[in-house]
């Protein structure tokens, strides 16, 4: 059975730093892809970083690019989002996704979810 569970979000002031985890199981996780997304209230879900399987080739979005850094531990079978710098527009479910695909089928897997905010 697959499960992907992330943990780390909360309440942080602003120019504060989160850690977030996902940690995964039920596939093989150094062959999928790892992601995290986040959906702020009213706005449609966005990409924040991406890193590929290997952890060779990482990509975020303009907005969080040299305040967060993502990482896997593909022996833990976990994957991470090291957030510094945070800003209210940080503010957000943070979504850990899973994707993989193989023989034109597409795995695809998402964990629950994570609040952050960030408020003085």
């Amino acid at each position: 059975q697959v499960h992907v569970v992330e943990s780390g979000g909360g309440l942080v002031q602003p120019g504060g730093s989160l850690r977030l985890s996902c940690a995964a199981s039920g596939f093989t996780f150094s062959t999928y892809r790892m992601s995290w997304y986040r959906q702020a209230p009213g706005k449609e879900r966005e990409l924040v970083a991406r890193i590929s399987s290997t952890g060779g080739n990482i990509n975020y979005a303009d907005s969080v690019k040299g305040r967060f850094t993502i990482s896997r531990d593909n022996v833990k079978n976990m994957v991470f989002l090291q957030m510094n710098s945070l800003k209210s527009e940080d503010t957000a479910v943070y979504y850990c996704n899973a994707r993989r695909t193989s023989a034109l089928i597409e795995y695809d897997y998402w964990g629950q979810g994570t609040q952050v905010t960030v408020s003085s």
